[in-house]
C-alpha cells in the first residue's frame, strides 16, 4: 500500500467483510482478531481485484515497509528532512541498514539508492508540473546539493532536462508509485 487510496480501497474491503480493525496504515494492517480460512481468502481476492496484494512473507512485508517508508519521507513529508536515509531507514524500521539495503536489492533487483532516486525524480516531476516552485527552490526542498546535480540526475533518469520536462507539461511519462 503506498497511497492514500491503497489505504481506502483496503479499509473498504475490511468492512465489506465486517473485519474489525485498529490501524490501517500505508503498507500495515492491525486486524483485532487474527483471521483465517474463507476470511482471509475473501480479504485476498478482494484486495486482487482492486490491484492489492495479501503479503504474509516477512521478506515482503519488510520491502513494502522499507518503500513505503521512502514514499511517506519523499512525497507526504512537508520538508524533505536533513537526515541521513540509512539512519532514517534503520530507526524508522528498526533493523540494521546493511541488512535492509542487502534484502532489498535481493528481492527487487535495485538498490534502496536507486528506489530513492526515482522517487525524489518523480517527486520533482510533480513540483515541475505544480509550477509553484522554482528548480532552485525544488532543488532546496528535496535536500539536492545543487540545481546542477538535481539536473543531472533527472536527465539521467528521464533523458530530459528539467526546464525542458517544464516546458512540456503534456508529457504523460509519469510513473504511479506504486510501478517504482
Amino acid at each position: 500500500m503506498v497511497s492514500l487510496r491503497c489505504k481506502m480501497a483496503v479499509k473498504e474491503e475490511l468492512d465489506k467483510l465486517k473485519l474489525e480493525h485498529s490501524t490501517v496504515d500505508l503498507g500495515e494492517v492491525t486486524l483485532k482478531k487474527t483471521i483465517h480460512g474463507e476470511d482471509r481468502e475473501l480479504l485476498r481476492k478482494g484486495l486482487l481485484k482492486k490491484g492489492l496484494e495479501l503479503m504474509d512473507d516477512k521478506k515482503s512485508m519488510l520491502i513494502e515497509r522499507t518503500k513505503t517508508a521512502i514514499i511517506e519521507l519523499i512525497h507526504y513529508s512537508e520538508k524533505y528532512p536533513k537526515v541521513n536515509i540509512s539512519e532514517y531507514l534503520s530507526k524508522e524500521l528498526d533493523y540494521n541498514y546493511t541488512h535492509l539495503a542487502n534484502l532489498f536489492s535481493e528481492v527487487t533487483g535495485t538498490t534502496i539508492v536507486n528506489y530513492i532516486i526515482l522517487n525524489k525524480i518523480e517527486r520533482v516531476k510533480e513540483l515541475l508540473l505544480y509550477d509553484e516552485l522554482s528548480l532552485t527552490e525544488i532543488s532546496f526542498l528535496l535536500e539536492y546539493s545543487s540545481v546542477a546535480h538535481l539536473s543531472h540526475q533527472f536527465k539521467k533518469v528521464t533523458g530530459l532536462t528539467p526546464t525542458y520536462f517544464k516546458k512540456i507539461k503534456q508529457y504523460k511519462k509519469r510513473i504511479q508509485l506504486e510501478e517504482l
